[in-house]
C-alpha cells in the first residue's frame, strides 16, 4: 500500500513495491556498467531510495547482485522427455542461456568476493534439485544404476558447463554440451 508523504506530494513505496523497484534498478545497473562498476549508490539512484533503505534488506552489494540475479532469472524447469541424455541436453541447454544472460564477468566478479555462495543458489538449482529429480527419474526407468549417483557426480555437467563458460567467456557450444554429456556425464553412470 502506497502512503503520500505529507507535504512532498509523492507517493512513497514500501514493501515488496519498493523490493521490486530496488531488485529491477540493480539488475539494470548490472547489465548497463556491470558487476565491478555497479555501486550501492548508482543503484539507490535509479530506484529513487536512499542507500540506508537498501543496507536495511542487503548487507552489502554482492547479497543485492544475487538477489537481483535470482529475481530476474526463473526457476529452472525440470524436463522430462522420458530419456536421460534429452533431459540433460535441455537442461544445460537452459543453463547455458541463464549464463550467458548474467554474463560471464559477472560470475567471475562474483565468485571472486563471495567464495562461500554455492554456484547452484545462483540459477535456482537449490531450489528444484533439478539434477536430483532427472537423475532419480533415470534410475527409475532403469537408465543408470543407483550406485554410481553421487553428489560431486550429480553436479557434474552443471560444474563443466560453468566451468566452460567462466575460461572462455564465451556462450558454450550444444556441440561442447554434447561432449559433456556424451563423453564424461553418462559414461560415469553406466
Amino acid at each position: 500500500m502506497n502512503k503520500i508523504n505529507e507535504g512532498e506530494g509523492t507517493t512513497r513505496r514500501r514493501g515488496a513495491e519498493l523490493e521490486g523497484a530496488i531488485l529491477q534498478a540493480a539488475w539494470d545497473e548490472l547489465m548497463e556498467i556491470g558487476f565491478h562498476h555497479l555501486t550501492i549508490e548508482g543503484v539507490a539512484a535509479r530506484a529513487q531510495t536512499s542507500k540506508p533503505v537498501i543496507y536495511r534488506r542487503w548487507p552489502n552489494r554482492e547479497e543485492l547482485v544475487l538477489a537481483a540475479i535470482l529475481n530476474h532469472l526463473p526457476t529452472v524447469s525440470v524436463p522430462d522427455t522420458g530419456n536421460l541424455r534429452s533431459d540433460v541436453l535441455l537442461l544445460l541447454n537452459e543453463l547455458n542461456e541463464m549464463l550467458q544472460q548474467i554474463g560471464p564477468k559477472t560470475i567471475h566478479g562474483l565468485m571472486s568476493v563471495v567464495s562461500d555462495i554455492p554456484f547452484s543458489d545462483i540459477l535456482n538449482f537449490r531450489r528444484t534439485n533439478t539434477m536430483t529429480v532427472i537423475l532419480d527419474r533415470a534410475i527409475e526407468r532403469g537408465e543408470i544404476r543407483p550406485e554410481k549417483v553421487t553428489p560431486r557426480i550429480t553436479r557434474l555437467p552443471v560444474d563443466l558447463v560453468r566451468h566452460e563458460l567462466l575460461i572462455t567467456l564465451e556462450p558454450v557450444s550444444m556441440k561442447t554440451i554434447e561432449e559433456i554429456v556424451d563423453e564424461i556425464f553418462l559414461p560415469l553412470l553406466k
